[in-house]
Formats: C-alpha cells, sequence, structure tokens
C-alpha cells in the first residue's frame, strides 16, 4: 500500500470502496484553534475526527502516548475501523500532524494506511465538495491490532543511545528550538536537542505548497544529514506528531523506516537527569 494518495485518487474512491478518511488535526499548545471545531465547520464528505490526543495511553503525563493494544482496538472499533479498511488520514495545514495517524496505525500492523498529499487545504484550493457538522461514527464489528514493538523507542532506550550512539537521531522541531535560541512552545521546557542527533526540520519535507517533495530530492535532503544505511534511524520532535513526518519521508524515499522516538523533547526537555547540547 502506498504511503501517500493524491486528491484525485481520495475523490474517486470516497464512495463504494474500503476507505476511511480521517482528519487527523492537532494543533501546537500555543496555537489557539480547536481541531475538531474547525472540522465540524468543513471536512472531507465522509471523513472522521481522529483525536490524537484520545488515540492514546490517557495515564501517561506525556502528551498523546502510544496506547496499549487494548485501548488502540477499542478506540478503532469504535471509529469503524475494520482490519480490511484502508485508513487515508489527511490534517488541516496540509500536512502536520496526518502522518502521526499513519504511523499508529502501522506501529499496530495496519499496514493499509496513508496520508492524502497536500491535505485539506489542497483539497479546497482545488474546489472539491465538503461537509459540515459533528459525525458520529458507526462502530465495526471488532478490530484487530498487531503491535510492532521495534518501531517505538522510550526513554530507556534514548539514553543508552546518547553513549552508544548506536542510532541516529533525526529531529523534526524548527531549527531554532533544535539550537535552543527558539523557546519550546511548552512552558517551562528547558531548550536544545539530544547530543548527537541531527536536525531537519519536519517542513523540510514538503514544497512550498504543502505537498510532498520528489523521492529524489528526498533521498538527497535525507543524505545530507548523514542517512546512508550504516545506523538505524530514530525519529524525534517535540511530542511525537511531526517526527512521523520525517519517518514518512524516509518510507517515500525508499530508506529504511527506522523506529520513533514517542516521548520526543516534552519527555527529554523536562526530565534533569537527560544530557542536552544547543548550537
Amino acid at each position: 500500500m502506498h504511503p501517500l494518495v493524491t486528491t484525485e485518487w481520495l475523490a474517486q474512491h470516497l464512495v463504494g470502496s474500503d476507505v476511511i478518511v480521517f482528519d487527523a488535526t492537532k494543533y501546537l499548545p500555543n496555537e489557539p484553534v480547536d481541531g475538531r471545531q474547525k472540522f465540524a465547520e468543513a471536512h472531507i464528505p465522509g471523513a472522521r475526527f481522529f483525536d490524537i490526543d484520545e488515540v492514546a495511553d490517557p495515564d501517561a503525563s506525556l502528551p498523546h502516548m502510544v496506547p496499549t493494544p487494548a485501548r488502540f482496538e477499542k478506540l478503532m472499533t469504535a471509529l469503524g475501523v475494520t482490519n480490511d479498511a484502508h485508513v487515508v488520514f489527511y490534517d488541516q495545514k496540509g500536512l502536520a500532524s496526518a502522518a502521526r495517524g499513519w504511523w499508529l496505525m502501522r506501529l499496530f500492523g495496519h499496514d493499509k494506511a496513508s496520508v492524502l498529499d497536500g491535505g485539506l487545504p489542497k483539497w479546497i484550493r482545488e474546489g472539491r465538495a465538503l461537509e459540515q457538522g459533528h459525525v458520529t461514527p458507526t462502530a465495526s464489528l471488532g478490530y484487530r491490532a498487531d503491535f510492532r514493538a521495534g518501531m517505538l523507542r522510550g526513554i530507556g532506550d534514548m539514553l543508552d543511545n546518547a553513549t552508544s550512539q548506536k542510532e541516529l537521531v533525526l529531529d523534526a522541531r524548527p531549527a531554532g528550538r533544535f539550537t535552543g535560541e527558539v523557546p519550546e512552545p511548552r512552558a517551562g521546557m528547558r531548550g536544545g536537542h539530544i547530543p548527537g542527533s541531527t536536525n531537519i526540520p519536519a517542513s523540510e519535507i514538503l514544497n512550498a505548497d504543502h505537498t510532498v517533495r520528489t523521492p529524489e530530492a528526498l533521498r538527497a535532503l535525507f543524505s545530507a544529514a548523514g542517512v546512508d544505511g550504516s545506523r538505524p534511524v530514530v525519529t524525534s520532535c517535540g511530542s511525537g506528531v511531526t517526527a512521523a513526518m520525517l519517518t514518512l519521508g524516509m518510507v517515500l524515499a525508499g530508506l529504511p523506516e527506522g523506529a520513533l522516538y514517542d516521548g520526543s523533547w516534552s519527555e527529554w526537555g523536562s526530565r534533569p537527569d537527560t544530557p542536552i547540547d544547543k548550537g
């Protein structure tokens, strides 16, 4: 299953197919916008809202951490997802948080998942149909998850790697946050980056219109950051959302998918026992 679909393809498969469409918009803490309310104002026909803060571990102190397989199964069942469905994610910015939904599906063994190239902005620019209102999905008969632990990294893994440097850490945050020159959007968070990590701002995988760059351009981008196959890659960001954009970019470039550090800077930057580099 290709991880990227076009607006043309989606428009042709909205009716009479096994496609389920999700708006997976997640705004940053410093963005005073409600993604669910914006979804109610305008969404792709038949789409459902995928709440990244809900498809998460409710007991974790960190934002939208990966849920247990049992919780994921329960939530996907409630959202009407079946194991045979082709799940397509988009977001209201173009591509910012949709890749998190795509990655979560793959983490739980669902390979029939894609991201809409250009997202809702491209859909609207092309004058395609929209719907309004809140949506209550019809539950499916049951969803089965197949958790892939190798796609996930935790704080223990990252502390070990800070010493061993066996895995290359790619940080998707904007450059100023990576260097520590720009404050984090979460109050009280230290600035800087994990020692030995490399910065590829997530926006760099996109064209000016928020569509994804060509595989050739993506391969050049990752190669310049040291992704040469000699070390496995772990993606990171502020809270595990835009890190999935880099993971998506590597897959589209034909590179090994690697893993994702779920706690990301929300965890690393808030702990007193984690080393930090700046600059």
